[in-house]
């Protein structure tokens, strides 16, 4: 008897399987000649050798779907396994970067936004700067976990500086992990919103996706990597010029920030709005400005935009 081994590779198998495997049964009343036995990552297939072929080509197809669609149900398996359809293909008119969980769209949802994604494709390094609300980083995010998902990158890399704190996290309670945690939270929450909860927790497991703070950056040569700096405008010049400076191999570097929010101390440069400066002209790096036309949260938050400029103004 043949046998065929078929890994889930970068797929949580709880999510893929179904609860109490409903997916994997469902799976095999298709194949009722081929004995069919999966534990963890690992299917194994036994029987004729044709039969096994024309299964691993579909059930390939259909782990193809779920890194796409974060999901399978009994009308894909059955439009996939059953027939053998080839899932369907993203054309160029086709703006959405990931699909996140319950079937949402994510995509760019602005002019600007848009414009992001085309700087992104077009260049390594991109700097993304605008008020809060504009998108910056979510878009960042999806850009990122696209570029994981279609093996274009082998790691996330998410980065802020915990000003907060003063990157000082020794006297806050808890392990490092709940010390950062508060500071990381927006990068989690955009994750959470385009991976399925098992296989977010498996990439932070094995580091393919990281999430820490700026100064765990020194010293690191970032390769193989779509890493975004998040909260650029409180960098120090130093911390700028560290982070710029790890980009490896193969790496996409995203730099946002709201040069509006700065919170370091009065005396101190912030390093986006210098590097803003010394890099308007370098090749190979984009600068996109976005605006309050490009705020996509509640309505309100355009208008407190709108009010606290015309106060700035003023003074």
């Amino acid at each position: 008897m043949n046998e065929r081994i078929i890994e889930l590779t970068d797929i949580a198998p709880k999510d893929f399987w179904g609860a109490q495997d409903a997916h994997l049964e469902t799976i095999k009343k298709y194949y009722p000649k081929l004995k069919i036995v999966a534990r963890g990552s690992t299917l194994k297939a036994f029987g004729e050798k044709e039969l096994l072929d024309e299964f691993e080509t579909r059930f390939k197809r259909l782990m193809l779907h779920f890194t796409r669609f974060n999901s399978i149900d009994d009308n894909v398996i059955e439009r996939v396994i059953s027939t053998g359809v080839q899932t369907e293909h993203m054309n160029p008119s086709d703006k959405v970067l990931v699909h996140g969980l319950g079937g949402k769209l994510i995509k760019a949802m602005t002019p600007n936004q848009q414009l992001l994604v085309d700087y992104m494709s077009k260049n390594d390094m991109v700097f993304a700067v605008g008020p809060a609300g504009t998108g910056k980083t979510y878009t960042g995010v999806a850009l990122a976990v696209k570029a994981l998902k279609e093996k274009q990158v082998k790691r996330i890399i998410l980065t802020r500086p915990a000003v907060e704190a003063g990157e000082n996290l020794g006297f806050l309670p808890g392990d490092m992990k709940e010390k950062l945690d508060p500071y990381m939270q927006p990068l989690y929450d955009a994750l959470r919103d385009m991976l399925p909860p098992l296989t977010l927790e498996d990439y932070l497991l094995k580091g393919i996706i990281q999430i820490a703070p700026l100064a765990f950056m020194r010293g690191r040569t970032l390769d193989n990597a779509f890493v975004i700096l998040d909260e650029a405008q409180n960098t120090t010049h130093s911390q700028m010029k560290m982070f710029l400076t790890r980009m490896g191999k193969n790496a996409k570097f995203m730099i946002t920030g709201d040069p509006g929010q700065i919170d370091l101390p009065r005396s101190t440069t912030s390093g986006l709005k210098e590097a803003l400066l010394v890099l308007k002209d370098v090749d190979g790096i984009g600068i996109i400005y976005l605006d309050d036309k490009d705020v996509v949260r509640h309505r309100l938050v355009k208008k407190v935009i709108e009010a606290y400029k015309r106060i700035e103004h003023q003074g």
